[in-house]
């Protein structure tokens, strides 16, 4: 599952969704979700769509958002 089923409506330029993707991506990996049904894919997900929403373009600083909470 990628990142864009999560936007609901978000509109992101398609570098930055790549760069949303990245991270959500790298997010699960650390987190060892494989299921990407898994609830907590969508909570990461939601994370990294608020930060980008405020600015942020850098994928690792993203991730790092995602699961600092």
């Amino acid at each position: 599952m990628h990142i864009t089923k999560f936007l609901e409506g978000a509109v992101f330029d398609p570098e930055t969704v790549k760069l949303m993707g990245t991270a959500f991506d790298d997010a699960c990996r650390r987190l060892g979700l494989v299921d990407r049904t898994d609830p907590l894919t969508a909570v990461i997900a939601n994370r990294i769509i608020s930060a980008a929403k405020l600015g942020e373009r850098d994928p690792q600083r993203l991730c790092d958002e995602a699961l600092k909470k």
